[in-house]
């Protein structure tokens, strides 16, 4: 009578731990079109299970290390050049922590891995068909319904013009978007590939359609990159090409994509004769765009380097506490006099407006989160060789959004910070689990 109540219990609590998860993947399949409706749900997820795993959450040593940091970063809005401004910056960041912490436990296996995987290249698709709209049939419209439950703005042409951004404020936020989808999606891509080629797989027509339904949305989602005109978003595209065919073995493809970059580079920044010669066959459309010359005459004050010399001047004057969270804009606009959001490094940005004691807390943290996700992948025993490759492709998607935070930030755009913070806790959650069954088993033999 107990056994058969307790499994009851069981399969009870189960359940609603799978709905849990499943409203999670509703606010990633609406996110892109409604933030409002997305960020709600994801947030309902979270505080539910808070709630329901406090113990399991207050019992990891890397939440103890995003606690802290949450404490460092609200004192240091306390003693802000700007508190108010300040403290409406921790909402860029301490909530995301708890959605962080909440989703590291209720993400597990590499079947919610994919899970996510394939329900953020579907909710790419209109997006991507958005943007072609916008960039070359001219679609514009400012809709909203509901207040901001479902609202957005398509303009003409792109945003700036003649860059595709969707639903996205600018075209470097959707090229960031982009390029996680495009690396997941690419991953599961290879999966079915491998799949369709395997002597024990499953009868070909039931692989058919996901792969070609993943063949359009890898191509389309590339092309839409393309058009970003974002040479970070193409940099990163190029890098985990690379990435899977290495991990694949394909040399003639690393060659091929090495011979492709080394023409592009060689046409932009070589010196006159050989640049010539290979701007002959390479599309000013690539080059132009990686050695400015498409934007001549840009103000010095919008230069990267300028941003970046003025953010790190600015943390090595108040070294421990920073000048406080969205500071950067107006420091920067009372002396270039020029508005500028942020100065297109997320690691400088936090070393300036937080501190370095604060920012490098940030910076072990995400890097402690990355070291245990390789040393996991390395553990062939752990691991199924069907599920490495899903668990690899989360780990690019993770580096990809660390490089591109190098030359931009994506703090500020609330669906590519939730998506960033969700793929973070997939990893974890992931690594969390498989390092209890590695401990289980030591213990057992």
């Amino acid at each position: 009578m107990l056994g058969a109540s307790l499994n009851k219990a069981f399969y009870y609590f189960k359940s609603r731990w799978q709905s849990s998860w499943n409203y999670s993947l509703w606010a990633l399949l609406i996110f892109p079109l409604s933030p409002f409706l997305g960020a709600v749900t994801i947030s309902f997820v979270s505080l539910i299970t808070l709630v329901r795993q406090y113990r399991k959450i207050s019992r990891r040593p890397l939440n103890w290390g995003f606690a802290l940091l949450s404490v460092l970063l609200i004192m240091t809005a306390g003693v802000a050049h700007n508190k108010t401004e300040a403290f409406l910056g921790l909402f860029n960041l301490l909530p995301f922590f708890l959605v962080f912490a909440a989703h590291s436990t209720l993400i597990q296996t590499f079947a919610q891995l994919r899970q996510m995987a394939w329900i953020l290249v579907i909710s790419s698709m209109p997006v991507v068909i958005i943007g072609l709209g916008q960039l070359f049939l001219g679609w514009n419209l400012k809709f909203q319904f509901l207040w901001i439950v479902l609202a957005g703005t398509i303009r003409p042409g792109g945003n700036p013009p003649g860059r595709i951004a969707s639903l996205f404020m600018h075209a470097n936020t959707f090229a960031a978007y982009l390029a996680i989808v495009f690396i997941l999606g690419l991953g599961l891509w290879l999966e079915q590939w491998r799949l369709g080629i395997s002597k024990n797989s499953v009868p070909s027509r039931q692989l058919r359609v996901p792969f070609l339904f993943l063949t359009v949305a890898v191509i389309t989602n590339f092309i839409a990159l393309i058009f970003t005109s974002s040479r970070n978003g193409w940099v990163i595209a190029i890098f985990a090409c690379l990435a899977y065919a290495l991990y694949q073995g394909w040399r003639i493809l690393v060659g091929g994509v090495a011979a492709i970059v080394s023409s592009t580079l060689l046409a932009a920044f070589a010196p006159s004769p050989v640049a010539e010669f290979f701007r002959q066959y390479v599309p000013a459309f690539f080059w132009a765009r990686l050695n400015d010359e498409m934007y001549p005459n840009r103000p010095v004050a919008l230069m990267r380097k300028t941003q970046w010399e003025f953010a790190w001047s600015l943390a090595q004057e108040h070294p421990l506490t920073g000048w406080g969270l969205r500071s950067f804009s107006a420091l920067y606009k009372a002396q270039m006099h020029i508005p500028l959001g942020h100065p297109h490094n997320l690691f400088l940005m936090l070393s300036a407006e937080t501190g370095f004691p604060s920012a490098f807390l940030f910076y072990g943290l995400l890097g402690w989160i990355l070291i245990t996700g390789v040393q996991l992948l390395r553990k062939s025993k752990c691991i199924n060789r069907q599920d490495r490759l899903i668990f690899f492709s989360y780990l690019l998607a993770f580096v990809a959004w660390v490089l591109f935070n190098t030359v931009d930030v994506t703090l500020f755009e609330l669906r590519l910070n939730a998506l960033s913070w969700l793929i973070l806790a997939a990893i974890c959650g992931v690594v969390h689990r498989y390092n209890q069954q590695d401990r289980l088993e030591s213990h057992l033999n």
